[in-house]
């Protein structure tokens, strides 16, 4: 039986750039949301009057057909949705040790954070 060898690009590398992907995932996200306060503050500080049409129309504004206001806040909520399972997960991986109660932590997250995505999406583009 021929050794395997623990060196080299074969090697089995359990942790090493791990996050790399996440980390990156969290600081685009995170760009994105900062944007898109800006929008919605821009867009609150140029209103006539604060008013329930005027915060409607900050969703619901179209540019050349297209739903602008509906495409760019589902793009924001997508944004915190994954923003928030990538920091909410790593939580429940640090801290909590027992394996069942980290397993019914992390499924107790993504059916939340599913659930308010579908809730957004179902409020936002309805007739």
């Amino acid at each position: 039986m021929v050794p395997i060898e623990k060196i080299g690009p074969k090697r089995v590398v359990v942790g090493a750039h791990y996050g790399t992907g996440e980390f990156i995932i969290q600081r685009v996200t995170a760009i994105i949301l900062a944007i898109y306060t800006l929008v919605l503050l821009v867009g609150i500080l140029t209103m006539p009057g604060f008013t329930y049409a005027g915060w409607k129309n900050l969703f619901t504004f179209t540019c050349f057909g297209i739903p602008a206001g509906q495409v760019l806040a589902s793009l924001a909520m997508f944004s915190l949705a994954w923003h928030a399972w990538i920091g909410v997960r790593d939580i429940w991986m640090d801290y909590v040790k027992p394996v069942g109660i980290r397993l019914f932590l992390l499924v107790l997250t993504i059916l939340w954070l599913a659930g308010s995505v579908v809730y957004f999406v179902h409020t936002l583009w309805r007739n």
